[in-house]
This record gives structure tokens, sequence and C-alpha cells, in this order.
């Protein structure tokens, strides 16, 4: 998808839903060193003040999240890069990375989860580990997420269901009482508004209260989503996909999030205490793809900073 041509519009049209507008508010988007690389101007893409969470996947070295972490800072953006607990060595480690960030970047918030390695490299298996061992709060970090999921985690329910889940969301919330940092859950992202809206509202039954960032996956070919939707573990609305991909007539389009957007905007407008505060875009199909889709819908919320 081609970027807008700003100089044949001096004025972002309306969104065509100002509900989704509101929604987008603040959104943030998850990047990795690579897909980072091919950006040349983020301020062209992306809104002012918009949170960029660093994904580091297991051999990616800590040089270069760092060196991405700089750039995105450097370009005025908050850098929210990932803690992923078991390919992380050490305490001493865990310390290390934290010092580079913050020296070299001005880091001061993280995504705290377990990461996706079956075998821990070294002494950490879970975030609950990283949160535990204190080296957060002793650097003064602003703001912790952890992991949310709303169709449940193969992972950490093994014979399905969503005991284990919440029994972990419980110690989270719990510690969340404990530390100056705020915290929130940053979702796995999911295609259907209401097992979206029933995870959240069972939170809020049980007293889980942390803010959620709903994971959207950003527009793409329908065949990269259920790759990825396959590989996370994306359960019931990976059944919206395979619908799709049944429609001869969708089937060549790429997908984009309007749907589940528009259900879940409309549903917070009508419930303003929806525990949903964020939206959080996984690009699956291109940093510039996605960001241009918030451009063309999401009015003053996706207004890149560059432009007046």
């Amino acid at each position: 998808m081609a970027l807008l041509n700003f100089k044949k519009r001096e004025k972002f049209a309306a969104p065509v839903n100002g509900q989704i507008e509101a929604f987008l508010q603040g959104y943030s988007i998850e990047v990795m060193p690579r897909t980072a690389e091919k950006v040349e101007n983020f301020r062209e893409l992306l809104p002012e003040g918009t949170r960029v969470y660093i994904a580091h996947i297991e051999g990616t070295p800590i040089e270069e999240m760092v060196a991405t972490a700089k750039r995105l800072a450097t370009d005025g953006y908050p850098v929210m890069p990932h803690f992923p607990a078991r390919i992380i060595k050490d305490k001493a480690t865990l310390t290390d990375w934290i010092a580079r960030y913050q020296g070299e970047a001005g880091v001061d918030q993280a995504l705290l989860l377990a990461g996706g390695v079956a075998e821990p490299h070294g002494d950490f298996d879970s975030s609950m580990q990283l949160l535990e061992s204190g080296e957060f709060d002793r650097a003064g970090f602003k703001r912790l997420h952890v992991a949310g999921h709303p169709e449940g985690n193969k992972d950490i329910d093994p014979k399905g269901g969503m005991q284990n889940v919440m029994d972990a969301l419980r110690w989270k919330h719990k510690f969340n009482e404990t530390t100056d940092a705020e915290m929130a859950l940053a979702t796995q992202f999911a295609f259907d508004a209401k097992p979206i809206i029933k995870w959240a509202d069972d939170l809020a039954a049980a007293g889980i209260t942390l803010p959620i960032h709903i994971g959207i996956a950003g527009p793409a070919k329908l065949q990269t989503l259920i790759k990825f939707a396959i590989a996370c573990g994306v359960g019931p609305s990976l059944k919206v996909l395979q619908k799709r991909a049944m429609d001869v007539t969708k089937l060549l389009l790429p997908y984009e999030p309007n749907d589940v957007l528009n259900q879940l905007a409309a549903h917070k407008a009508a419930n303003p205490g929806f525990n949903i505060e964020k939206v959080h875009f996984f690009p699956l199909g291109g940093i510039k793809t996605n960001a241009t889709w918030a451009i063309e819908n999401g009015g003053d919320a996706g207004k890149p900073a560059n432009v007046s």
C-alpha cells in the first residue's frame, strides 16, 4: 500500500467512524530491529509520542536491540523493549540489559514476558521471576507491561482452559500493588471482538483491574495472518480468518482490522468504564502498511508527527 501523498492533501479527512478515532488515541506499535531498518523516517508514519515496542526474538544481539531503541528515542518516541525471561541467562545479564537501554537510549519502560522458547537459557522462566528480581524498580522504570491472552495460551495451559493464565494474572495484579511503576496488560492479537469483550469483562469480574492494551493485527495478506495466528496459538478468532479464506471474493484482498476495531470502539463508547484503554498494533503486513491504515482511518489519532 502506497503512503499517502500529503502534498495533495492539506488536511486529513474526517474519519469514517469517530469512535475509531477516539479508540485509536495513543495507540502503540511493535517493531523488530530488522523491520525498523526498512523505515527511513518514523516521524513521517507515527504520531508524536507513539509508544514503540521492540520485540526481542531469540538470537537477536542485545547491541541491535539497543541501537534500535536509541534511534527511536532520538526520533522522540518512547521505547518499550521486550524482556523475554527465557532468553535471559541470569540476573547479571538482566541488569546489563537494563543498564544498556537506560544509558544509551533513556529507556524507562519494558514489556516482560516468558518468551517464545521452550527451554529457558538460564535462570529465568517467567515474567513473574523478572518482576520478583526487583531490578526494574531499582532502576526506576516508570512503566512495566505484562502479557495478556484473550484466547488462552497453550504454553501456560497445555490442557486448554484459562486456569494457569488467570492465576498468573492474579499474581501480577497483586504485584501491581507493590511497585511504583505503572502496569498494564499488552495482549496477543485476536480477530473477533466478542471473545475479547468477554475476556476483558471476566477479568474485571475477577477483580483484575490492570488496564488492557489490546493486541490488533495490522493490515496484511490473509495467508500471512493465518500463518502467524497458527504459530502464536490464536484460538477461537482464527475462525474469522478461515471463514474469510473460504470467500473467493475476499481471498485475494488484504485483511484490514476495521471490523474488530469498529466493534470494540462501539463497545467502548457505550461502556466508558470498559477496561480496554489502548490499541497495540502488530504490523504483520509491514510497519508502513499499518501506519498508513491508521493515517487513513484514525483521523487525528493517526496523524504523523511530521504532518501539521
